[in-house]
């Protein structure tokens, strides 16, 4: 049943992949929302779910913090790495953007989607009634994470095809994750250290890079109300998924 339901996750993913590759002449408001939506998944959805899971304090700061803090300084190391990197060698890259960063971002996308199809998996082991609560809050939000998905390979310079394998990854992984939870569960605490330090790097990827792309050819009124109308959404999903 897990499985089955996760196939909703897939088919929601897909669709908010081909909306964002479908609207390419309006890159600028694409952009400003998955910015948006970035920041309203990992304020309203990842830190609040890390927090009640990763455990106590470490030296007086929530580990889920700590990890949130890790993940962001980590995002940004492995940038300027890469873009060190391709200076030496004489490249200028896309726009001073290396597609390593896009892929390792997408690839940190899937890995979220596989912990929400364990999220499903788990919450049917509980019971029905939670399994489809579970469900639905992650179908309603893996629209978005669709779209982020291939909007982040694309911004940093990777091919279509690349964006469209990630983004076909980032569709199963719910389905993989659902049907890993007939086999093993994933302790609570890991499961809650790893969104917080995902959380963190996707804050960094839509404040440092998202948003700032945004607004740059195009600092229009409707690109800043695109952001706010994706923090929005994912406050209405959450809201609802309560």
């Amino acid at each position: 049943m897990a499985v089955f339901v996760a196939l909703g996750a897939f088919v929601m993913t897909l669709l908010g992949g081909w909306t964002a590759g479908r609207v390419t002449d309006r890159r600028h408001l694409v952009l400003g929302l998955a910015g948006g939506l970035m920041l309203g998944v990992v304020g309203l959805d990842l830190l609040p779910e890390a927090l009640e899971a990763a455990g106590g304090p470490v030296f007086g700061v929530p580990a889920a913090l700590l990890l949130t803090v890790a993940g962001f300084l980590f995002a940004h190391v492995v940038e300027r790495l890469l873009a060190l990197r391709q200076a030496a060698h004489g490249a200028d890259g896309h726009g001073g953007r290396t597609p390593e960063v896009g892929l390792t971002a997408a690839a940190a996308m899937v890995g979220h989607s596989a912990m929400d199809g364990v999220a499903i998996g788990a919450a049917f082991q509980v019971g029905g009634g939670m399994g489809v609560a579970v469900a639905l809050a992650v179908i309603a939000h893996d629209f978005a994470d669709g779209f982020n998905t291939y909007t982040i390979t694309r911004l940093y310079g990777n091919a279509r095809r690349r964006a469209l394998a990630m983004l076909f990854a980032d569709a199963a992984a719910p389905v993989v994750g659902a049907a890993s939870t007939l086999l093993f569960t994933i302790p609570e605490q890991l499961l809650g250290g790893y969104l917080g330090f995902f959380g963190g790097a996707l804050l960094y990827l839509a404040a440092a890079e998202i948003l700032p792309e945004a607004h740059h050819d195009h600092p229009a009124r409707s690109t800043l109300l695109c952001t706010i109308a994706g923090a929005g959404f994912i406050w209405l999903v959450v809201g609802l998924s309560e």
